[in-house]
């Protein structure tokens, strides 16, 4: 059983929000974190038929008799797949403003159901919202949480000096993190059966999921949809040609990738922007947020990549990858950071972390394990005579690649192998 990284933020949350809302894709393990990790007084999963009926035909009276006979523990109740009876939102307001205690109700689902349309209601103010992820490269290793960027706001001309001993890897682990991916059930499995799980999982989500946020009335064409998004992973969302490819109006794979990022499948990078950007591409890049199940999608495997294999083949999985694993510790950043990407006619950075005080962390991926000065130069342009250069003070810019050492080529310009991403102590 694998701690997650979360389970002390969810705790925190229970403490200061009368209801927590853990969402997170199907088979990420949100049942077995509040089941094993969490200290709770009741579980009611939605995916049993009588309980969910119970709460369709008589919400109040079954809850209020529940939260009635566990009050004393002052532990939350679970209500497991809540997305499926969204009716019962306005029925857990009124039982929190009546006892308004903390940590009365814990709920799980993979749509947020606040946010569907027959929910009755959105409990502002009353609810804390936490997005469980697959398994970050930290949590499969059992360290810390990432903590790159806490080290940029920290103090952006000592965090070469303080970054962490990085652990060692293979080029051929590093592959394998990326084919098998986070979900913990599927990553174990031989790269056959990993294959049909993740396929089995898409289809599973078209089926039972997306009809629950918007109505699919071509399952076959989404499906179109969501194999075209794997293979586009890290490149940038030209809706015309994505149209195209899957046979859709652009309406209707707009409402699709709307549906898929509230599913937390995908994630729509923006472009970076500020007052002095000219001739910047403004569209987002789409990454799926599982590069296990993407590569599934694509029909991957280690001969893909072996050395005398397409060299350009990894290049794009390895920067969802590294971009997964960024977006997961935002959840641990001592301060908010926002994700974005850039690209000019000039040049073209994969990630863009922007935290407080005009602090900018730069990452670029390369899928080789050398590295030299020139892998710099999107980033050297970008802080010195780009959009960057009101940010270059308080900025680092970092090249994530498959070597073994960690390299300083000039100040605020550091390469850090993979590894770096789980190489931070466990301590919280």
């Amino acid at each position: 059983m694998l701690r997650r990284h979360l389970a002390p933020i969810l705790l925190e949350c229970l403490k200061s929000s009368r209801i927590v809302n853990l969402v997170g894709p199907r088979q990420t393990g949100k049942s077995t974190l509040v089941q094993t990790q969490i200290p709770i007084a009741a579980y009611m999963t939605m995916d049993t038929d009588p309980v969910r009926s119970a709460l369709q035909s008589d919400a109040y009276g079954h809850l209020r008799e529940t939260a009635n006979r566990h009050r004393n523990s002052r532990l939350p109740i679970v209500l497991d797949e809540i997305q499926r009876v969204p009716e019962a939102t306005l029925v857990l307001k009124r039982i929190v403003d009546e006892d308004n205690l903390k940590g009365q109700f814990l709920l799980t689902g993979s749509a947020d159901v606040f946010t569907l349309t027959n929910a009755k209601d959105s409990l502002a103010g009353r609810v804390h919202t936490l997005v469980l992820r697959p398994l970050s490269a930290a949590e499969i290793y059992e360290t810390g949480p990432c903590r790159l960027l806490d080290l940029v706001e920290t103090d952006p001309e000592s965090v070469m000096a303080n970054l962490p001993q990085s652990k060692t890897f293979s080029r051929s682990e590093a592959i394998d993190l990326i084919l098998r991916g986070g979900f913990p059930e599927i990553r174990t499995l031989d790269d056959r059966h990993r294959n049909g799980r993740y396929n089995s999982y898409i289809d599973s989500i078209i089926i039972k999921d997306v009809p629950v946020v918007s109505p699919v009335r071509k399952p076959d064409s989404l499906r179109r949809l969501v194999d075209q998004l794997a293979v586009r992973t890290a490149q940038e969302l030209n809706m015309s040609n994505l149209c195209n490819a899957v046979g859709a109006r652009q309406e209707t794979v707009s409402a699709w990738l709307d549906t898929l990022e509230r599913l937390c499948m995908i994630n729509r990078l923006p472009s970076w922007a500020s007052s002095g950007v000219k001739k910047a591409v403004h569209w987002p890049k789409v990454h799926f947020l599982d590069t296990g199940c993407a590569a599934a999608l694509r029909n991957e495997s280690q001969r893909n990549f072996d050395l005398d294999a397409d060299p350009t083949s990894l290049g794009p999985l390895l920067e969802s990858y590294i971009h997964q694993e960024i977006e997961k510790s935002l959840a641990f950043t001592k301060s908010i950071w926002t994700l974005s990407h850039w690209r000019s006619d000039r040049a073209e950075i994969d990630l863009i972390a922007e935290g407080p005080g005009r602090r900018l962390a730069l990452i670029e991926s390369k899928a080789s394990a050398t590295i030299t000065q020139s892998d710099f130069k999107s980033i050297d342009w970008f802080l010195t005579k780009g959009p960057g250069q009101n940010y270059a003070p308080k900025s680092v810019g970092f090249v994530i690649y498959l070597g073994k050492d960690v390299l300083t080529f000039g100040p605020g310009r550091i390469a850090l192998p993979l590894s770096t991403l789980w190489s931070f102590a466990s301590q919280l």
